[in-house]
């Protein structure tokens, strides 16, 4: 099967005082139809990075430096802006963490979503206002006609947050790019909105990033899972595969300090230190200050990836079970 999405190589790079930093490094990774793949890291790890060098939506001081973003074979960064413009929200669409950063908070939930209908399709407004209906009413959004005559402040944050997924769902696009859509909601409305993300996705087989930091969402909802630490993808698989077997010590820091994992009132395990600053990374391997794995190797030489479909960037991978 095709990819919608195949990303190969992609580099991203920040002019800074401190001098330039590889926010995303020689990232690469695919998605197949109605597949989600979870894009998992600590905060500064690059992730919300890729999403936006992605959609090409990376301004100055940052640049895209290398690499191809294909959706379903079409190389994004080879095309001019205004046509690449059309391709967002068509065949690319993004939900951002804060889904205010898509709507207009002075314009009815029914009028900004037929503009957005009217800007890719030539259809009238009655037609626009029924596809944004069905498309409100496909994220569970219940009177979805009612819901067409709200302002966005008249709308819980859950509610809101289906608007905006429902908005990048309106042209049926190949690719979605979510941002930790659900970080600020409670963990009810939180597993409501990732059960019709999964159904969605296998409905509309549409191939679905869930940027988040947050490995015990995707675990629930993902299919793959590529695993960031310092702009590079240091670990690959399926979601059971590195969720059960993580080969890369940083993954297997992750799961351990997931609360779910310990008994109650237990001492909660940390992977120690921090990330470190993008623009002064050590020698060898990023995560070696971090890693109990780490020997003299892991300080001169940068690692590789090892293994086939299930890879990791390590020295010292952990077996697999």
């Amino acid at each position: 099967m095709n990819a919608a999405l195949d990303v190969q190589g992609l580099t991203t790079r920040f002019d800074t005082r401190a001098g330039t930093v590889t926010a995303v490094n020689d990232v690469s990774f695919s998605v197949e139809p109605g597949r989600i793949m979870g894009l998992v890291g600590e905060s500064g790890s690059g992730k919300s990075v890729t999403g936006f060098s992605i959609l090409g939506l990376i301004e100055e001081p940052g640049r895209i430096t290398d690499g191809r973003v294909l959706v379903e074979g079409t190389d994004l960064r080879a095309m001019p802006p205004g046509q690449l413009r059309s391709m967002r929200g068509r065949k690319v669409s993004m939900v951002f963490q804060d889904p205010m950063m898509t709507l207009n908070p002075v314009l009815r939930i029914g009028d900004q979503m037929s503009m957005a209908v009217r800007v890719h399709e030539r259809m009238n407004k009655r037609q626009a206002l029924a596809r944004s209906r069905d498309a409100l009413a496909k994220v569970g959004i219940p009177s979805p006609e009612e819901r067409l005559s709200a302002y966005p402040h008249q709308l819980s944050g859950g509610m809101r947050q289906r608007v905006a997924i429902a908005i990048a769902l309106l042209h049926r696009p190949a690719v979605i790019i979510a941002d930790e859509p659900t970080t600020a909601l409670d963990v009810s409305i939180q597993g409501q909105i990732l059960a019709e993300v999964r159904r969605l996705a296998d409905e509309t087989r549409t191939a679905i990033v869930w940027v988040t930091h947050d490995l015990a969402v995707v675990s629930s909802l993902a299919d793959d899972i590529c695993v960031m630490y310092a702009g590079r993808i240091v670990e690959r698989g399926t979601a059971e595969d590195v969720i059960a077997r993580p080969r890369h010590p940083y993954t297997r820091g992750l799961l351990d300090s997931v609360p779910g994992q310990h008994a109650p009132g237990t001492h909660l395990p940390q992977i120690p230190g921090s990330t470190p600053q993008l623009s002064r990374l050590p020698s060898g391997c990023p995560f070696r200050n971090r890693c109990p794995r780490a020997t003299e190797v892991c300080t001169t030489e940068p690692p590789v990836a090892r293994f086939g479909g299930h890879t990791a960037l390590c020295h010292h991978p952990l077996e697999a079970a």
